[in-house]
C-alpha cells in the first residue's frame, strides 16, 4: 500500500470544500467523449488533509454509501476507490465518485469521471464526472460536496437522509416514464440521435429532415383526427359496432337523471364512466340499480373534463390489454385490479402495507408498480366483500380493492402475447386501422383471450390513444415484450436514415469562409443545407439570425429543422469550453489552422493548448468519417493522432517539400489530399486520392481567389473541396462550387468584400487578429501588385478585440503600421471590460513602436474611436487610385454606410436605403455582434 505524503497543513480540519463554478457539457468536450458536468472545487484547507489525514472519514463515507465498495477507479478493479481512500486522496476526487454513486443509487447508470488539479491555482481542482439527465448531475455534485463536508464535520440540522429523498424526488420529476424511456432506449442500440424538447416527455428522434417526434407513446405519425375519436369513447363504439365488431351496449347522459334513464334502457348490471377520461379514472362497474348509478354518476362526473358521462352494459370477464403498433398486433397483457391475498394472520391494512414494500412499486409511473392507494371508494369496496380493513382475511382469501384493471390504481399485468387466439387479434387489429391510430391499446373484456370472442361472449370496450408499455415491458407475470422495436421500426423503418451529414469547421482564421463555400458547394447539389457561423444562423440560404451562432446551441437548432438535410457547423473555440459541441459525433471535421488568438482566456494560454480544445471536432469523427486537416501546420497535423476516420490533407506547399512528401507517403496508406500543382497557366487544385489524382480548378479563375492574390482563399477553396470531396461531392458540382462562390456581401458578408467609392477600393473585412492581419497586407501587395499599377495610397482602418492580451493588441498596430501608408485606430462597441480608448492606445502604441523602428510603411498614425467615424475619416482622405482596407467589428453597418457614399441619397432618406429598399443586409439595424459573444440563450432554448 501506497500512503501519500501529509503536506503542513496551515490550521484546523475544517468542511472546507466548495464550488467555485458549474459547467454542463452537453456533447464531445475537452474532457470526454460524453456529455459531462465539470465542476471546479476549492478545497479550502482541506487541501492540507487528504482522507487518510482525517481520523475516520474513509470509513464513514463507506457506511453511508456502501455501494462505493464496487467503484474501481484506477485501480481497475472492484474495490479500488476504497483503497484510495484508505492510502490517502484528496477530497475533489471523492465527490466526485459520490456524485456518480449518488445518481447510480438513482437509477441512472453512470460511471466515468476524472479529478485534475487546476494549473496554477493550488487547492483547486477540476471535477468531471458524467450524468444522463442534467438537473439531476448537477444536483448529484452540490449534494456529493455538501455530504464531503458533512462527513468531514457533521453540519447542524444537516439530515443525510432528507437530502437524499429530496434528490430522488427531483431524480423522478425529470425522469422520463416507461413508455417514453423504452423508446428511447431502443433507439439508442440502433444509433439514432435525440433530443429532449421539454421538461416533460417530447423528445426528438432523429436530426433534420429525418427527425421524427414522440411524446411518451404518441408519434409524428399519430392522426390528431384518430386522437379525437379515441377521446369520444361514444363515437369509438358506435365506428366499431358499425363495423361488426362486439362492443357494449351504450349511450351518453350530461344529467344524474339522464344516467339512471339510459341502464334501465340498457339493462343491468351497467358501467358509468366519463366519456373523456383515462387511466381508469372515475369509472365504475358492475353497477346493479338505480342507487348505485346515481353515486357513480358523482365519481364519474368529478373525473369529467367536458361534464359528459358514458353509460354501457356491463360485460363481464378478464381485463385484457391488446397493443397494437402500425396496424399489427404487438402484445397482450391481462390485468388484474388491485388486490391482496390473505394469509390468515394480517389485516386488509397490514396485507396492503405489506403489498406496497414491495421494491417493484413506486409512486405514479417511477416504477414498473404503483403503490396501492386506499380511499373511500376501495373501502367501499372491501366493506362490500365482507371485510373491514381491520379484519383478518383468512389464508387464500383474496379481497379485491379496485374494480378496474389500471397499473395506475395498483393493478398488475400478467403477459399473454402468446397465448390470445388468431380471431381475437384479428379483431384487435382491425380495430386500431378503423380509428386510425398507429399506436393504439385496445380494452378488451372477455372470459378467455385463448378461445374465440364471437363464441364465448364480450366486447371492446376502449380504443385509447397514447396506450402506456408499462405493463408489457415489464409485466408482473410473464415475459417482457419489446415493443419499443415495433415503434421505432415504424418511424424509422430498416435501412431508414435518422441522421443528416455534419461537417464541423473550426480553426483560428478562415472557418467562416471555408463554412460558407462548403455550404454553397453542396447547395449546387441541391441540398438544404443548415448552416451556423459567426454572423448567424442560415436555413438554405436563408439567414435566421444574426448573430455569433458558432456554439453549441445554435448547432442544436440546425439539427432540429425539419428542412435541414446537410449541416455545416462552425465550431468555435468557446462553446467547446462552454458547453461541448451540440451533438455526439461529426461525419466531417475540418481544422483550418491554430494561430495566436484568445490565447490567455479561459486556461488557453499555449498554441497547444487552443489546439487541444479545437482538435475536440477531430475526436468526434467516427471511424467512416472524415478529417480535413491543414498539413501546413504542424499544430493541425499532430491532430491525426486522435482521428479514427480517414484523413484528407490540404496544402499550399509546393511539390518536394518536406510536407508534401509527408502528404505522398500518407497517400500512399490510404488518406486523401487537395494540393496545388504549378502549370503552364498557373496554379492548378489537385485532389489525390492513392495514387491517383485529379484536376479541379485553376485557382486564379475562382473569384474569391482575387485572381490568386488572397491566398487565405485559395486555403480555404482547398479545405472547402476537401470536405466537399469526403462528403460524396462530384468533382463537377465542388468546381461549379468554387467557380460561383464570391466575396461578395451577399455570399460572404464581412469576409473580404470589395467596393468602389469616388474611385477609391475598398475592402471590408472582419479581421480580428494579428495573423489574418498579416494575411490582409499580404493579400493588398499581391493585388496591388496584379493590377499592373500603382496605388497611390493604401489605407487601413483597424481595432482589436479588449479582451486579448496586451501584446497581441500591440501586435495588431505592429503589423497595420507594416503594410500600410496611413493607420486609424478605431474601438469595438464591446470594450470587453476595458476602460474607452484604452484599446486604441495599445493599438497605437504597436504602430508607433514599428514606425520608430523604421520597420513600417506607414508615416502617420490616426485614432478615431467610432467606427463609423473612422470609416468616413478613411474615405473622406481617399483619393482616386487609393485602396482602403477598413477591419469591420459590426460590418453590416459598416457597408451600409458605404452604400450611402456610393448611391445619391433622396433628401431626407439614407441612401442605402434608396438603392436597397426593404434589403435586410444593408439595413443600419443589421448589427452583427462579435465572435466573443457567442451566447445566444435569449434566442435559443436551453436545451
Amino acid at each position: 500500500m501506497t500512503v501519500i505524503d501529509i503536506p503542513q497543513a496551515p490550521g484546523p480540519i475544517e468542511p472546507s470544500l466548495r464550488i467555485v463554478s458549474t459547467r454542463v457539457y452537453r456533447g464531445p468536450n475537452v474532457w470526454s467523449y460524453d456529455p459531462a458536468i465539470h465542476l471546479v472545487v476549492d478545497l479550502g484547507v482541506l487541501e492540507y488533509y487528504p482522507t487518510h489525514a482525517i481520523p475516520g472519514f474513509a470509513d464513514r463515507l463507506v457506511e453511508l454509501f456502501p455501494g462505493l465498495q464496487h467503484h474501481s477507479c484506477s485501480r481497475g478493479k472492484e474495490g479500488g476507490f476504497v483503497e484510495r481512500l484508505h492510502e490517502g486522496t484528496w477530497l475533489g476526487h471523492v465527490a466526485e465518485h459520490l456524485a456518480l454513486q449518488l445518481q447510480q443509487e438513482a437509477g441512472h447508470d453512470v460511471r466515468r469521471g476524472k479529478t485534475r488539479g487546476v494549473k496554477g491555482e493550488e487547492g483547486r481542482y477540476n471535477v468531471v464526472y458524467a450524468y444522463l439527465e442534467e438537473s439531476v448531475g448537477i444536483a448529484a455534485g452540490q449534494l456529493a460536496v455538501r455530504i464531503v463536508n458533512h462527513v468531514v464535520h457533521p453540519e447542524d440540522g444537516f439530515d443525510v437522509e432528507a437530502a437524499l429523498e429530496t434528490f430522488h424526488a427531483l431524480v423522478q420529476r425529470r425522469a422520463f416514464g416507461p413508455s417514453t424511456q423504452a423508446i428511447i432506449d431502443e433507439a439508442v442500440s440502433r444509433d439514432i440521435p435525440w433530443t429532449r424538447l421539454n421538461g416533460a416527455s417530447l423528445v426528438q428522434l432523429g436530426q433534420g429532415v429525418h427527425a421524427q417526434r414522440i411524446r411518451a407513446t404518441m408519434t409524428s405519425r399519430t392522426s390528431a383526427l384518430a386522437v379525437d375519436i379515441a377521446c369520444d369513447k361514444s363515437l369509438t363504439l358506435d365506428l366499431l359496432g358499425s363495423a361488426g365488431l362486439p362492443v357494449p351496449k351504450s349511450e351518453v347522459v350530461r344529467t344524474r337523471e339522464g344516467a339512471i334513464q339510459a341502464a334501465r334502457e340498457i339493462g343491468f348490471p351497467v358501467v358509468v364512466k366519463p366519456l373523456d377520461g383515462n387511466h381508469g379514472r372515475g369509472v365504475c362497474l358492475d353497477l346493479t340499480d338505480d342507487e348505485a348509478v346515481s353515486e357513480a354518476y358523482d365519481i364519474a362526473m368529478a373525473q369529467s373534463r367536458r361534464g359528459v358521462l358514458q353509460v354501457e352494459s356491463f360485460v363481464t370477464g378478464k381485463d385484457y390489454r391488446c397493443l397494437i403498433i402500425d396496424g399489427r398486433m404487438a402484445a397482450i397483457a391481462e390485468r388484474v385490479p388491485a388486490h391482496v391475498v390473505g394469509d390468515g394472520e394480517h389485516t386488509v391494512d397490514e396485507l396492503i402495507e405489506l403489498t406496497n414494500a414491495d421494491p417493484r412499486r413506486g409512486y405514479g409511473h417511477e416504477k414498473v408498480l404503483t403503490k396501492i392507494k386506499v380511499d373511500d371508494a376501495a373501502r367501499e369496496l372491501v366493506a362490500d366483500q365482507g371485510y373491514a380493513m381491520d379484519a383478518v382475511v383468512p389464508e387464500g382469501e383474496t379481497v379485491k380493492l379496485a374494480l378496474t384493471g389500471n397499473m395506475s390504481t395498483g393493478g398488475i399485468s400478467i403477459d399473454r402475447t402468446m397465448d390470445a387466439h388468431p380471431d381475437n387479434v384479428e379483431i384487435a387489429e382491425e380495430a386500431a386501422r378503423l380509428i386510425g391510430l398507429d399506436v393504439a391499446g385496445i380494452d378488451f373484456i372477455c372470459p378467455d383471450i385463448t378461445v374465440p370472442v364471437r363464441e364465448t361472449g364480450g366486447a371492446i370496450c376502449e380504443v385509447n390513444a397514447a396506450p402506456g408499455f408499462r405493463m408489457h415491458t415489464h409485466p408482473t407475470v410473464g415475459e417482457p415484450q419489446f415493443i419499443a422495436k415495433p415503434v421505432v421500426d415504424l418511424l424509422f423503418p430498416p435501412g431508414s436514415p435518422s441522421r443528416v451529414p455534419i461537417v464541423a469547421v473550426t480553426g483560428t482564421n478562415g472557418k467562416t469562409t471555408t463554412s460558407r463555400m462548403l455550404a454553397h458547394i453542396m447547395k449546387g447539389l441541391g441540398k438544404k443545407v443548415g448552416m451556423t457561423s459567426t454572423d448567424g444562423i442560415v436555413i438554405d440560404e436563408r439567414l435566421l439570425i444574426t448573430r455569433d451562432a458558432s456554439g453549441p446551441k445554435s448547432a442544436k437548432m440546425v439539427l432540429q429543422n425539419p428542412r435541414v438535410d446537410f449541416a455545416v457547423l462552425e465550431v468555435a473555440r468557446g462553446g467547446i469550453l462552454r458547453e461541448g459541441l451540440g451533438y455526439d459525433r461529426n461525419d466531417i471535421a475540418v481544422v483550418t489552422n491554430i494561430q495566436s488568438d484568445h490565447l490567455g482566456m479561459r486556461g488557453i494560454n499555449s498554441l497547444e493548448d487552443l489546439a487541444n480544445v479545437k482538435q475536440v471536432i477531430v475526436e468526434a469523427v467516427p471511424r467512416d468519417g472524415f478529417a480535413v486537416l491543414n498539413a501546413d501546420d504542424e499544430y493541425v497535423r499532430r491532430m491525426r493522432r486522435v482521428c479514427r476516420g480517414t484523413i484528407v490533407w490540404f496544402s499550399m506547399e509546393a511539390p518536394g517539400s518536406r510536407v508534401r512528401q509527408f502528404i505522398d507517403e500518407r497517400c500512399v496508406r490510404g488518406d486523401r489530399a487537395v494540393v496545388l500543382e504549378p502549370t503552364d497557366k498557373g496554379e492548378m487544385i489537385v485532389l489525390k486520392q492513392g495514387r491517383r489524382s485529379m484536376q479541379l480548378a485553376w485557382t486564379h479563375l475562382l473569384p474569391s481567389t482575387f485572381n490568386g492574390a488572397a491566398r487565405m482563399n485559395v486555403a480555404n477553396a482547398l479545405a472547402a473541396a476537401g470536405a466537399a470531396f469526403a462528403a460524396g461531392a462530384p468533382l463537377h458540382d465542388i468546381r461549379q462550387g468554387l467557380r460561383t462562390f464570391t466575396t461578395s456581401y451577399y455570399l460572404s458578408p464581412g469576409r473580404l468584400n470589395r467596393i468602389e467609392v469616388d474611385h477609391a477600393e475598398v475592402f471590408v473585412d472582419y479581421c480580428h487578429n494579428p495573423a489574418g492581419l498579416q494575411l490582409l497586407g499580404e493579400f493588398v501587395d499581391r493585388y496591388v501588385a496584379g493590377k499592373n499599377k500603382s496605388t497611390r495610397v493604401q489605407r487601413i482602418v483597424v481595432g482589436a478585440a479588449g479582451d486579448r492580451r496586451d501584446q497581441d493588441i500591440r501586435e495588431m498596430g505592429e503589423l497595420a503600421a507594416k503594410w500600410f501608408d496611413h493607420v486609424i485606430i478605431r474601438e469595438d462597441d464591446n470594450l470587453r471590460r476595458r476602460a474607452p480608448g484604452e484599446t486604441a492606445a495599445l493599438v497605437a502604441e504597436g504602430a508607433q513602436q514599428a514606425i520608430d523602428s523604421g520597420e513600417a510603411r506607414a508615416a502617420s498614425v490616426e485614432t478615431v474611436l467610432d467606427e463609423l467615424e473612422a470609416t468616413q475619416v478613411a474615405i473622406d482622405s481617399a483619393r482616386a487610385g487609393d485602396l482602403v482596407v477598413i477591419c469591420a467589428d459590426k460590418h453590416a453597418r459598416v457597408m451600409a454606410a458605404l452604400e450611402d457614399l456610393t448611391h445619391l441619397a433622396t433628401p431626407g432618406a439614407h441612401a442605402d436605403e434608396a438603392a436597397h429598399p426593404g434589403d435586410p443586409d444593408f439595413s443600419r439595424d443589421a448589427v452583427f455582434e462579435s465572435p466573443e459573444d457567442d451566447v445566444i440563450d435569449e434566442l435559443l432554448p436551453n436545451s
